[in-house]
């Protein structure tokens, strides 16, 4: 037994609560190194006397664990324990052949004694405020991200200066086309017949901008967008439709024009707000390089200061503000990594105060379980979980061997319930389209949405995606909308709605089943998963390969009715299962 590769730790995803009684416990071990791995656990103040008159803890439970999924080099073993007491002792008993061990906080014991008992790992109480829990609405909701300068000009009156023509030209950074409110309600029902049942915005208060993430007032909304009144009754119209509405906030920077800001570059030392920002010395400097913090080195973002009360209230109040009085759905914060934890947890008692299931989004591409505690975000923006699926069937960098040892790597990132609100991306106006990633080629296009839509979490689709809408890098993945039905992909855009709609009528294809590898090859590319949710199962079949493949069905699946859930020319024979280039696959097994 390779007692190197054993791994866990209480709290965080390998020891959490999922709900006010259950406990959710996970153990890495090495890859086929245990046969079994058993929970013995009881309640940390269960003590008896022995027959020596001596007070000894007392585990009365066990929970048999199972092989929840594996990588090339681990796998990982799940178990649930229900607790009355909600207080939990626990340790681990790993068998292999004719070897047992019992792992515990303080290492590895060969049997059960009075020392091994003392060492068990401790879960001190299941606290149903601790309880990682995002909105119930979140789980089940499709997620439409726009560009609102790029997506419609309904209403021409209030163009900026200098507006070009829909479409006319390529993106730049400082071209305004004129989109606004007006213009994404005009077109509402295009992400209904989609099955889009949330509308993430980017930023639309008052900047500078096209982008507008360098703000200048929080507590208006852009001209060129609209007013108050408008925005009003986009909110009632989205939710009228059964669409969230969530809103982008800048918390970490603010733009340079800025009001506080501008009095700081005025007033230096003698400024009210030259503590809002982190200010190096004065008279403050943009060139030849900023004396102040900022986003990304760029001086006309400057870093705004969330320990400063003052400055922390008026951002509370902007989270409270568009929740009170337009009843948003949600909040999507920019750079969140670089705020301060404590300001997050302030920010989410203050908004779940006044609606209690809005849903909190935090913009970290990284590994971000300190972040996602319950006390803080209800998600973040997945990249990590879908870079491995485009380095994969887009860019066919990695084998599949590698898509899913990466996958399932971050499959266990997270707790259970916090993957369930995951907010999971191909793409967004940070990055390049992802048929642009693909190179034109559709199929595989359509294999990344496959994977997208049947993925736990909650899916996004950046608008025009669903089109067949190209564009490089930023600026060049924030072209104009396409209206024109001819210049738009209806075939792409119907294999996606059917895709939407497969996740709203079955629930084992999106949160409700559980995503399980059973077939990869590196010689075909191919990669096979099932989802599973009691007798329910799904089995997904990617032929990652411009060649056509024949695949054996895995033994676990043999004898297995296969019916398709989505219109399919591949030959569903009982052993076989054929597939042409960069073809998907998706039956039913019954």
């Amino acid at each position: 037994m390779l007692k190197e590769a054993v791994y866990h730790r209480p709290k965080g995803n390998f020891a959490y609560a999922y709900d006010a009684e259950t406990l959710h416990i996970r153990l890495r071990t090495k890859k086929e190194d245990c046969s079994a791995v058993t929970i013995l656990w009881g309640d940390p103040f269960s003590w008896e006397k022995n027959e020596n008159d001596v007070w000894e803890w007392h585990r009365d439970q066990s929970v048999s664990m199972r092989k929840e999924k594996s990588t090339s080099l681990f796998d990982y073993w799940f178990g649930e324990i229900k607790t009355e007491t909600k207080r939990v002792k626990y340790a681990f008993q790993l068998e292999q052949k004719n070897e047992t061990a019992i792992y515990t906080e303080k290492g590895f014991f060969v049997d059960l004694n009075t020392r091994t008992n003392n060492s068990f790992f401790t879960f001190p109480y299941l606290n149903e405020e601790d309880v990682f829990s995002a909105p119930s609405w979140v789980k089940d909701t499709v997620w439409y991200q726009i560009f609102p300068e790029r997506f419609g000009n309904g209403d021409e009156s209030i163009n900026p200066k200098g507006t070009l023509p829909w479409g006319s030209t390529e993106p730049k950074p400082d071209n305004f086309f004129g989109g606004d409110l007006q213009g994404i309600m005009d077109h509402l029902d295009h992400l209904v017949e989609l099955g889009i049942t949330g509308l993430y915005l980017t930023p639309i208060f008052k900047a500078y901008s096209n982008h507008k993430y360098d703000t200048i007032d929080y507590m208006e909304i852009d001209p060129q967008f609209g007013d108050k009144e408008t925005f009003k009754q986009f909110v009632d119209t989205c939710h009228e439709k059964g669409i969230k509405v969530m809103l982008d906030a800048v918390f970490n920077h603010s733009g340079f024009y800025f009001p506080p800001f501008q009095d700081v570059l005025k007033n230096g030392d003698k400024s009210r707000y030259k503590n809002w920002f982190y200010i190096e010395d004065f008279p403050v400097q943009t060139k030849p390089k900023p004396n102040y913090a900022t986003f990304a080195f760029t001086e006309a973002m400057p870093k705004l200061n969330t320990s400063n009360a003052e400055l922390r209230e008026y951002l509370l109040e902007v989270g409270r503000y568009w929740v009170r009085e337009f009843n948003i759905d949600g909040w999507r914060l920019d750079v969140a990594n670089e705020v301060s934890h404590d300001f997050w947890r302030e920010f989410r008692k203050e908004v779940r105060a006044i609606k209690p299931d809005v849903y909190i989004l935090g913009e970290i591409w990284h590994d971000a379980m300190p972040w996602l505690q319950g006390d803080q975000f209800d998600a973040v923006m997945n990249y990590p979980y879908t870079s491995g699926a485009i380095d994969f069937f887009a860019k066919q960098e990695i084998t599949a061997e590698e898509f899913v040892n990466q996958t399932v790597e971050t499959l266990v990132m997270y707790p259970k319930n916090v993957m369930e609100a995951a907010f999971n991306l191909l793409g967004s106006h940070d990055t390049p389209r992802i048929l642009t990633i693909c190179e034109g080629n559709k199929e595989k296009v359509k294999q990344l949405f496959t994977f997208l839509l049947s993925a736990p979490g909650t899916p996004c689709i950046y608008y025009g995606d669903e089109i067949g809408m190209s564009g490089d890098m930023d600026p060049g993945c924030r072209k104009c909308m396409e209206w024109a039905e001819e210049k738009q992909d209806r075939e792409l855009l119907q294999y996606i709605t059917d895709l939407i709609a497969l996740r709203r009528e079955k629930g084992v294809f999106g949160n409700d089943g559980e995503l399980d590898f059973v077939q990869y090859s590196n010689e075909t590319n191919h990669v096979m998963y099932t989802k599973t949710n009691g007798d329910d199962t799904l089995l997904f079949v990617f032929n990652n390969s411009s060649e056509a493949i024949s695949v054996t069905k895995p033994d676990s699946l043999k004898g297995k009715k296969l019916l398709p859930v989505i219109d399919t020319n591949v030959s569903l024979d009982e052993k076989e299962l054929k597939l042409a280039g960069h073809e998907v696959l998706i039956v039913e097994m019954v």
